[in-house]
């Protein structure tokens, strides 16, 4: 775990495989990604494509074993930010568990 004094939660690395369903114009579409860290407030996504700032999207993570409940979650796209050539790095804030 990363833990950064300006947080208020830790961060666990995670680096799996994610699903995320963006809820805008293009209501439905579905990117799949790798989750690089979550915390209790907020989730870091590496895709292939980048998400606009203020979008909500639901986020599904499959549990690494079944004694772990999978992650279903709504969130809010607050950072997106080129990592390299077709790699964005999105950071998202957990608005409700489902």
């Amino acid at each position: 775990m990363i833990y950064d004094d300006k947080r208020n939660f830790f961060r666990m690395m995670v680096n799996t495989d994610i699903k995320v369903v963006i809820q805008d114009s293009e209501v439905g579409r579905e990117i799949d990604g790798i989750c690089r860290d979550l915390s209790a407030t907020g989730i870091s996504i590496s895709t292939d494509e980048p998400i606009e700032m203020g979008t909500e999207i639901f986020i599904y993570l499959d549990a690494a074993n079944l004694n772990l409940p999978a992650l279903d979650a709504k969130a809010k796209v607050v950072r997106c930010s080129e990592e390299t050539n077709n790699s964005f790095l999105i950071g998202a804030e957990i608005l409700d568990m489902l």
